[in-house]
């Protein structure tokens, strides 16, 4: 098995008001840096659309993050990362058959993306401590970015698909390597 960190959508304006901003944003750089040790590839991944564009300051991966040059970048526009883009080429290329997923919002690109690899069949690791989201309401219910954390770490704990394997684990506990 081959395992990749897949950090999703860290980038200025998306993080911006999101629960725990700063402290994910924190993890996920300790994430790349511990799987950099382990020998693990990181794959960013980066979204633009209409009032997010290619190329602004707040398309930028937040402060405190720093892809290197030779680590693969996949541009999407759409919450779902395998959906036109070269992602699965990237994973196939890298050998990859796990993934440890990072990033945000945790309601739309982070459980799209992680739903979709599941059901290619990776092996998926959700970090628990290292995604995030903004505060919102839904027909009236205001739902906090913090509780819409713990749900998706939730609802991933308990996801299975045959022959493969899921789990949730913070940054400094989830397994690295192959």
């Amino acid at each position: 098995m081959t395992t990749a960190v897949l950090l999703i959508d860290l980038q200025a304006d998306v993080v911006r008001g999101c629960f725990d901003a700063d402290g994910v944003v924190a993890r996920s750089a300790a994430l790349a840096e511990r799987a950099r040790a382990a020998g693990t590839p990181v794959v960013w991944v980066q979204h633009h659309e209409p009032g997010l564009e290619r190329d602004t300051p707040g398309w930028a991966f937040a402060d405190g993050l720093a892809r290197h040059p030779d680590e693969p970048l996949v541009h999407k526009a759409y919450r779902d990362s395998f959906a036109d883009t070269d992602l699965g080429e990237v994973l196939t290329g890298l050998g990859t058959t796990r993934l440890v997923v990072a990033g945000a919002q945790s309601d739309f690109c982070v459980r799209t993306t992680t739903q979709r690899a599941a059901a290619l069949g990776y092996d998926v690791t959700l970090v628990s401590d290292a995604h995030t989201t903004t505060d919102t309401e839904w027909d009236g219910v205001p739902i906090t970015g913090e509780q819409i954390v713990a749900h998706t770490n939730m609802y991933f704990s308990g996801l299975r698909y045959p022959g493969a394997t899921f789990g949730v684990a913070r940054h400094d506990e989830v397994p690295l390597g192959s």
